[in-house]
């Protein structure tokens, strides 16, 4: 009943910004927590930012001053604003959200396909 579409990965040069958005669709009552992780070639897939929805908020201390999470919850959508890219930035990125369903009130998290962000002059 929900489905998750990530957008906004690309190659971009060092130094640069992108946006990654996670649109949520479905019978959904409402968002609770999210996340962002990545995963780089031949790595394991590590966290990234987290938001449980009650204000509190972590990030990677690989990131942290450069990428910032967010969400807008009239469109159902989570984003990821990275900044001062670097090359091991690289990875395929995947959002993970958590869910309440509209009908149900149900709690349950879903996986975006991923996008692949390339770092490279």
């Amino acid at each position: 009943q929900v489905q998750l579409v990530e957008s906004g990965g690309g190659l971009v040069q060092p130094g640069g910004s992108l946006r990654l958005s996670c649109a949520a669709s479905g019978s959904i009552f409402s968002i609770n927590a999210m996340g962002w992780y990545r995963q780089a070639q031949g790595k394991q897939r590590e966290l990234v930012a987290v938001d449980t929805g009650g204000g509190s908020t972590n990030y990677a201390d690989s990131v942290k001053g450069r990428f910032s999470i967010s969400r807008d919850n009239a469109k159902n959508t989570v984003y990821l604003q990275m900044n001062s890219l670097k090359p091991e930035d690289t990875a395929v990125y995947y959002c993970n959200v958590e869910v309440t369903s509209l009908l149900f009130r149900t709690r349950r998290s879903y996986w975006g396909q991923g996008t692949q962000v390339t770092v490279s002059s």
